[in-house]
């Protein structure tokens, strides 16, 4: 990211910093609850859990601004709800450690999105971006010398491969181009268009790891898929002429 901003590096104002410290803890909550708990699940279950955080930002949202949640959103909720019972709970009606961690992570995403939301017209979208990212970096660190002190130096190639792919595609770029956007739509929109990743995670999962989610587990997704999608409907159209009344300023674009 610092490529990006490097000219702006120094001339970062005081009222960015807390903006992209309080975003970045959000999304390294969600980051290490993944990471975490993709040692103990599947791919496409925590792409579907993961995926959760779209029913959570209605929910969230209408918490935010105090008022009751709109009937679509409370059956989306309840529909994502059976789909995640149908994807985690084991033979033994239990869930699976990893499957809780992913569905903290889902949390922290959802907050995240409603955090960027709040700021992302208020601060330029390369310094937004690159303070959360340099949030979630230093956390990290932090973290890692706390819980993992035997951690090795000397990287192998694949963890090379792994750390490269994750942090530009996947965060840097990723998170520039949702930070920079987010000024030109809502939350409900972000939302709505991230509901996708847990599509693709399936996709992938079966694609590279050769991982089957069996008739259930379709069904578990089918549901998250359809809550996630519901839960959105409603609140997509009562944004969309509220935030159509409310000019863009160009100036401000980055």
């Amino acid at each position: 990211m610092v490529l990006f901003c490097w000219k702006k590096l120094f001339q970062f104002r005081r009222s960015d910093w807390l903006p992209g410290i309080f975003v970045g803890i959000f999304l390294f909550g969600g980051y290490s609850f993944q990471t975490i708990g993709l040692q103990f699940t599947t791919v496409s279950n925590a792409g579907f859990i993961t995926g959760l955080s779209v029913v959570m930002v209605p929910l969230f949202y209408s918490i935010l601004k105090r008022s009751f949640p709109s009937p679509l959103v409370l059956v989306g909720a309840a529909l994502a709800g059976c789909g995640i019972g149908l994807l985690c709970l084991n033979e033994g009606y239990t869930y699976n450690f990893g499957d809780i961690l992913v569905l903290a992570c889902a949390v922290s995403f959802a907050l995240h999105i409603i955090a960027i939301g709040r700021y992302a017209s208020q601060v330029d979208a390369t310094v937004l971006a690159s303070i959360q990212i340099g949030t979630v970096a230093i956390l990290s660190v932090a973290a890692a010398f706390v819980f993992e002190p035997n951690t090795p130096i000397q990287f192998t190639k694949e963890v090379w491969i792994g750390l490269l792919t994750t942090a530009i595609p996947a965060t840097s770029l990723a998170f520039f181009i949702q930070s920079y956007m987010q000024k030109f739509t809502t939350p409900m929109h972000t939302a709505i268009i991230l509901s996708m990743e847990p599509v693709f995670a399936g996709l992938f999962g079966y694609l590279l790891l050769n991982e089957v989610l069996g008739a259930r587990g379709l069904w578990g997704a089918a549901l998250v898929l359809a809550g996630m999608i519901l839960s959105e409907i409603r609140e997509i159209y009562s944004e969309k002429t509220a935030f159509s009344e409310v000019p863009c300023d160009s100036s401000k674009s980055s």
